[in-house]
């Protein structure tokens, strides 16, 4: 039967046969207890071994997938409710332009924020709180009367979705034998294209639908405003699941010192993987990095100065600090050029899709004439136009060969060769749908890009969080998801401004970034198969 290992009960009886090279991940035998049994000190990927592999991480999978497709459905919902939510907030191009960059604002003080925060208290936690600002906010924004107080409530629910996004790949990643972590990580961003999808089939079913019109008081409750209304449900049911049913994270819990409560963890991880077999869970120790973390605090990235503004700043950025140092440094400055290429060209193009497809109903391409553009605004948004969502469907959609690729292969041949090479081949998309003549090509091609570009994302999510420590993990994971918020920003703004008057630019423009994207990913070093620190 299980025991729990209390470390006072053997200090005295138990001296180590040798501790020179624990942080090597040598196993190291106690001497036996008085009952026989044998204990051993166990790194976190020995552990992780020793659990197995099996329902629990199906379990997670479902959990954090269902976190991440949430995140999906919020963030593009904005795009597909701009075709109608046009004509009642009144909005212009640059409206449209400033409303799909307020949640990625939103996101880019998130990121960091709720990052360095699961570093400091632990993943589980903060994605409890993000989950609940993001499907909060997401809701209220359906009740706003006026364009200003639904580009701000949008900003807030954006604060909530730069939280998760960053942290649950952390959390994911920390209970992953690495031999499966690659794997596991790809079909963990494939529920991306579920929510995705999920947010294309309901705006599909529910915003040209008469029956979802209807009047509260003053307000005149257009169908649009109850699909924003289901769009915040995935991350209230989200954040519920992690609160009651899920554990902290034992990678977390070890970085922290805090032994027992990771072995409870593994111990759960056993059971749960192990159910219907006659196996009893092994009794080992683990080793923990307190030492090293209260070293960490004497350094400067924690430790206590007081309350003050100052005080907060000095220690918040701190991080920042040191992944721009020492051997992070150049990985990190590739990282900052991927994200900013990847953010700006993705974002930029994917969140304007159904607004360019809306322009493509009489023939042609989206830039082919630009006077027919300026003729859109003067249509009115109702009867809906079910074309653009079904397109849109398609489109997303078409990131279900891109994600099955990822997870046969990505442990195979690795992130790096996979990042380089999907970005080059996303920056040739984008590149031919500017010169595609017929809204059959257009579409062709824009399904391509999505399924091609979802392989990048993919690659990014297992290369970011095997490339740093788990002390430095989500925080580095989030300022670079900040630094892509803030790349999607200026993309989005770019396409408000340009997209009635010229609107090659952009599109070319995102063509160019994904190649400089895909050439400097070749500087990155090879994380195959590699343990966590």
């Amino acid at each position: 039967m299980f025991r729990h290992a209390h470390p006072g009960d053997d200090e005295a009886r138990e001296p180590l046969v040798d501790e020179q090279n624990s942080d090597e991940g040598e196993v190291i035998f106690d001497r036996s207890d008085a009952a026989g049994f044998t204990k051993r000190r166990l790194t976190y990927e020995e552990a992780v071994e020793e659990t197995g592999f099996g329902l629990f991480h199906a379990l997670l999978l479902a959990a954090c997938g269902w976190a991440n497709a949430s995140d999906a459905v919020e963030i593009l919902c904005v795009s597909f409710l701009l075709p109608t939510a046009r004509c009642d907030l009144r909005l212009s191009s640059l409206d449209m332009g400033l409303l799909t960059a307020s949640i990625f604002l939103g996101m880019m003080v998130g990121g960091y924020m709720w990052g360095y925060l699961a570093d400091q208290r632990g993943r589980r936690r903060i994605l409890v709180v993000s989950l609940m600002v993001n499907g909060l906010f997401g809701g209220l924004a359906s009740l706003a009367p006026w364009f200003w107080l639904f580009l701000l409530l949008r900003l807030i629910s954006g604060i909530g979705v730069g939280g998760s996004i960053p942290v649950i790949f952390s959390y994911f990643s920390e209970f992953m034998p690495c031999r499966r972590r690659g794997a596991m990580i790809s079909a963990l961003a494939t529920f991306w294209m579920a929510g995705n999808i999920l947010a294309a089939g309901l705006a599909w079913l529910v915003i040209p639908r008469t029956f979802a019109h209807f009047s509260v008081g003053y307000m005149d409750f257009q169908s649009w405003r109850v699909f924003v209304v289901l769009c915040s449900i995935p991350s209230f049911s989200s954040a519920l699941i992690f609160k009651m049913l899920m554990p902290e994270s034992p990678k977390f819990l070890m970085e922290t010192g805090q032994e027992e409560e990771a072995i409870h963890v593994f111990h759960k991880m056993f059971n749960i993987n192990m159910m219907g077999k006659v196996k009893d869970f092994p009794e080992f120790r683990l080793y923990t990095n307190s030492k090293k973390r209260e070293e960490q605090g004497e350094n400067g990235t924690e430790g206590s100065c007081g309350n003050g503004c100052a005080c907060i700043l000095k220690y918040g950025f701190a991080p920042i600090k040191q992944i721009f140092k020492g051997p992070l440094k150049s990985r990190s400055l590739v990282l900052l050029v991927i994200f900013y290429c990847i953010s700006f060209g993705y974002y930029g193009l994917w969140m304007w899709f159904p607004e360019l497809f809306q322009r493509l109903e009489d023939g042609g391409s989206p830039c082919a004439n630009v006077s027919r553009s300026s003729s859109v605004h003067n249509h009115s948004c109702y009867p809906v136009n079910t074309a653009v969502y079904m397109e849109g469907f398609f489109i997303a959609s078409s990131n279900l060969p891109g994600n099955i690729f990822s997870i046969l292969l990505m442990d195979t041949i690795g992130g790096k060769a996979l990042l380089a090479c999907s970005l080059l081949l996303s920056s040739l998309s984008v590149f031919l749908i500017y010169t595609v003549k017929t809204k059959l090509q257009s579409l062709i091609m824009s399904c391509v890009f999505g399924g091609v570009s979802v392989i990048t994302w993919n690659a990014l999510d297992v290369v970011g969080t095997e490339l740093y420590p788990t002390h430095l993990r989500s925080t580095a994971l989030g300022f670079f998801t900040g630094v892509g918020r803030v790349a999607a920003i200026m993309g989005n703004i770019a396409f408000g401004e340009l997209v009635d008057t010229n609107c090659a630019v952009p599109i070319l423009l995102v063509s160019l970034l994904l190649l400089a994207g895909g050439l400097v990913a070749l500087l990155l070093p090879q994380t195959k198969q590699t343990a966590l620190t």
